[in-house]
C-alpha cells in the first residue's frame, strides 16, 4: 500500500509539473512564431519590388498598364527581352560598366589591402589621427565633393575617359577599415614568428595576410562591384558622349526614349540586376564568412 501511494502521489506531481510548464512553453512558442511572422513579412516586403519587375517584364504593354494589375502575367513574352536589348546600344552599356567596374574593384582592393595593413601591423607617426580623418570623411555627403571632384577631372583633362569613372572610385575608407579590423584580429604571434623567420612587412602582408583574408577580400569586392556598377549621378556628370555610358546611365536614356513601354523597361532592369544577383548567389557563402570574421576589434 506504501508503494503504491508513493507511486500515486509522484505520478501527481509529474502531472503538476507538467501543467505548470504548459503555459511558458505555449508564451515561447507564440513569441517564436510572431517573430518568424514579422521576419516573413520583413522578407515579402522587400523581394516584391524584384517580383514586380520581372513579372512586369514578360507582360504585354496592355497587360502591364492593366488596372488593378495581375499578380502573374497570363502571357509570358520573352520577347520583350529582345525587343528592349535591341531598342539600345545595351551590349557596349554592359561592355563599359564591366570594364568600369572590374578597373576599380582591383584598384580598390589593392590600396584596401596596403592602407588596411599599414593601419593594422605598422607604426607611423600620426597614425591614430589619420586613420580618424580616414574614418571622418564616411560622415561627407557625395555632393559635397562632387564639384571638386569634377574640377579636378576637367583639369587633368580626363572629362569624358574612363580614367574619370575609375580612379576617383579606386580607394574605400569603408574597406579599409573592414580588413584593418580583421588584421587586428590575426594573433600578433604569427607576425613575430614571420619577423623572427626573416619576413618583412610586405612579403607577411603576401603570404600570410592576404591568403588568410580572402573572404574579406571578396567582401570588399563585392561592395565596390556593386557601388561602381549602381552608379548614376558620377558617370551622369563625367561622361557626356552617348558611347561612353555606363549601364545605369543608358538605363536612364532608355527610360525617356521607350516612352510608356513599361514592360520594356522593366525588362531593361532585369538585365542590368542579373549580373549582380548572379554575382552575389555566386560569392555568398564567402561574403557572410568575410562580414562575420572581420570582427570589431581596436
Amino acid at each position: 500500500m506504501t508503494s503504491q501511494r508513493y507511486r500515486s502521489l509522484a505520478k501527481g506531481e509529474r502531472a503538476r509539473k507538467r501543467k505548470g510548464t504548459w503555459q511558458p512553453r505555449l508564451l515561447r512558442w507564440a513569441g517564436m512564431a510572431l517573430i518568424y511572422a514579422l521576419l516573413t513579412l520583413g522578407a515579402l516586403t522587400m523581394v516584391f519590388p524584384f517580383y514586380w519587375m520581372v513579372t512586369t517584364a514578360f507582360k504585354s504593354i496592355q497587360e502591364a498598364l492593366m488596372f488593378p494589375p495581375t499578380l502573374v502575367p497570363t502571357e509570358w513574352l520573352w520577347s520583350n527581352f529582345r525587343e528592349a536589348w535591341e531598342a539600345a546600344p545595351f551590349p557596349r552599356y554592359f561592355a563599359n560598366t564591366t570594364f568600369m567596374a572590374s578597373a576599380s574593384t582591383l584598384g580598390t582592393i589593392i590600396t584596401t589591402v596596403l592602407a588596411a595593413y599599414a593601419f593594422a601591423r605598422m607604426r607611423f607617426f600620426g597614425k591614430t589621427v589619420l586613420f580618424i580623418l580616414f574614418m571622418a570623411t564616411m560622415m561627407m555627403p557625395f555632393e559635397v565633393i562632387l564639384i571638386p571632384n569634377f574640377l579636378i577631372i576637367k583639369t587633368l583633362k580626363w572629362y569624358n575617359t574612363f580614367l574619370a569613372l575609375i580612379v576617383p572610385w579606386t580607394a574605400s575608407v569603408f574597406g579599409i577599415f573592414l580588413l584593418r579590423q580583421f588584421y587586428l584580429s590575426l594573433p600578433k604571434e604569427l607576425f613575430d614568428a614571420a619577423v623572427i623567420d626573416g619576413c618583412s612587412h610586405f612579403r607577411f602582408l603576401w603570404n600570410v595576410a592576404v591568403p588568410l583574408s580572402v573572404p574579406a577580400l571578396i567582401t570588399v569586392g563585392i561592395f565596390s562591384f556593386l557601388g561602381s556598377w549602381n552608379s548614376l549621378l558620377w558617370p551622369l556628370i563625367v561622361t557626356s558622349n552617348p558611347e561612353m555610358r555606363p549601364i545605369q546611365v543608358g538605363l536612364t536614356a532608355f527610360q525617356s526614349e521607350a516612352g510608356s513601354y513599361y514592360n520594356r523597361m522593366m525588362a531593361a532592369a532585369t538585365l542590368a540586376v542579373l549580373p549582380i544577383v548572379a554575382m552575389f548567389l555566386v560569392a555568398q557563402k564567402q561574403f557572410v564568412e568575410g562580414i562575420a570574421r572581420t570582427g570589431l576589434k581596436g
